[in-house]
């Protein structure tokens, strides 16, 4: 398997692990135990910019490298990865999202209102860009002078 393939199938990882740690920090805001509650301040904003730096900022690279590399020619295969990175970052978000009404006040801030909205839009040109690799293309031949 082509390295591009392997890169795809990365951020597909990636996009998949971002989307599971938030719906896991929305689910944890929204039924936060008791015993937490009064005895330790608990704050979002770290924990959601320490996914964006860990989960879904590599997969962009991730899928942006192999997207540079078959863009000539197309790729079906790579296509399809990148674009169901993108739906599962989109439904990901979304569900993330459906969850904001139910999360305390305490806990709600502009980043935990936000950033699924964020990255519900950069999850469209994620698509895009998959979609696009998935017309291939006949390569040109190298002219041959001699």
């Amino acid at each position: 398997m082509a390295i591009e393939k392997w890169l795809a199938v990365t951020s597909l990882g990636l996009f998949a692990m971002f989307a599971g740690e938030m719906i896991s920090i929305y689910y944890f805001m929204t039924n936060v135990p008791e015993a937490i509650e009064f005895s330790i301040t608990f704050d979002a904003d770290p924990k959601i910019f320490q996914f964006i730096s860990i989960g879904v900022a590599p997969a962009g690279i991730l899928a942006a490298v192999p997207f540079i590399m078959t863009r000539q020619y197309g790729s079906k295969p790579i296509g399809a990865l990148i674009v169901a990175g993108g739906v599962i970052m989109l439904s990901g978000m979304i569900v993330s999202y459906s969850m904001v009404d139910k999360i305390d006040e305490i806990y709600l801030t502009d980043i935990v209102k936000f950033v699924p909205v964020l990255f519900m839009i950069l999850s469209i040109p994620v698509i895009a860009v998959g979609a696009y690799l998935t017309k291939e293309k006949k390569k040109k031949p190298k002219k041959e002078f001699f």
